[in-house]
């Protein structure tokens, strides 16, 4: 009769035991798969008398509940007992694994753009393929001009209009095209030129420029901007002094130079005995770029800053071949761990 069949199987079921998983795997086949025990039971169901159907059901529906329950109940244990086999011996000796770090030019670059974003400054980026315009007309570098001379470029043969960019200044003139003073923000970026790659050149390093364009923009406030950047990058002790130069677009133009902080301005092999180091250019924005930029230069001026991101570091890390900023040695990497 079913019903006995049922109860048998129920009491088989109650009592079983697996050693491994396989055995687990074979009991669920016996007893649920399609060829299984419970399953035929479930086919021969069809034949049970009407007025028995109920109760038979129920007690197969109890029958199958109580098969599944125990063969999960027999996985999760050989599964509980494979995690214990393996756990970590916590008295075994531990395997280090070194970390990685930043790179000398990012934690450097990070910082300047920390210090800029505490004055107000956003941060704008541009492509690195650009064209002439962008990258010297709108900066008042007029065709022909000898101050294109002042740096070699990277032109593509079949468009000498589209170029490699020299400078960041080109994301300037993108944010100037786009936006109506008052504009503060700085431009990081990568930028390349045609230099002999050596100790102290390399064709690709990295710049951060800086532009402020408002309503009575004076000299002045580039000097406290650039001051108060020199003493949170170099220390408080920190110095600056503005030599006179030249810039196709800044007029007047500057080159900055901060107190040595090796020697504290005394002179030293670093600072070449002088007691200072140049790290930027700047100079007030010239009236021509900020028309060329459909900027009203009666009613606005500006100053702008430019520095390389290397040029920094090799001052902060007293590094003395910018070359290794490119090579990746892991070696040279891994002091900088702790920057992190």
């Amino acid at each position: 009769m079913i019903l006995d069949k049922i109860s048998s199987l129920l009491d088989e079921i109650n009592n079983l035991d697996a050693k491994t998983s396989e055995e687990v795997e074979n009991l669920r086949v016996k007893y649920l798969s399609k060829k299984g025990e419970i399953t035929a039971l479930f086919d021969d169901f069809r034949t049970v008398a009407p007025e028995m159907k109920r109760e038979v059901g129920q007690k197969l529906n109890e029958l199958k509940v109580s098969a599944q329950n125990k063969i999960n109940a027999l996985k999760e244990k050989h599964a509980a007992e494979a995690a214990q086999a393996e756990r970590l011996d916590v008295s075994r000796e531990g395997t280090s694994h070194e970390i990685g770090g930043r790179h000398p030019i990012s934690i450097v670059k990070n910082d300047i753009i920390d210090i800029f974003s505490r004055l107000g400054f956003t941060v704008a980026e541009g492509p690195e393929v650009e064209d002439d315009w962008h990258v010297f007309t709108a900066l008042n570098f007029p065709l022909e001009h000898p101050a294109r001379d002042m740096q070699d470029t990277f032109f593509i043969n079949t468009n000498p209009d589209i170029l490699l960019r020299t400078h960041t200044s080109s994301v300037q003139v993108r944010v100037m095209e786009h936006q109506q003073p008052p504009i503060r923000a700085i431009f990081p970026g990568r930028v390349f030129r045609n230099e002999a790659i050596s100790s102290r050149a390399h064709c690709i390093f990295h710049q951060v420029e800086g532009l402020y364009v408002a309503e009575n923009v004076s000299f002045a406030d580039l000097k406290q901007t650039l001051l108060y950047f020199a003493k949170e990058m170099f220390g408080q002790q920190s110095q600056i002094r503005l030599r006179p130069s030249y810039f196709p677009f800044t007029e007047p133009s500057a080159e900055m130079d901060v107190s040595c902080s090796l020697c504290g301005g005394k002179g030293c092999s670093v600072c070449k005995g002088t007691g200072w180091l140049e790290i930027l250019g700047c100079g007030m924005v010239d009236p021509a770029v900020l028309e060329a930029n459909h900027i009203d230069s009666k009613k606005y001026s500006g100053f702008a800053f430019g520095m390389g991101v290397e040029r920094i570091a090799m001052l902060r890390y007293q590094i003395k071949d910018i070359r290794l900023f490119f090579e990746n040695d892991v070696r040279f990497l891994k002091q900088f761990q702790s920057a992190l």
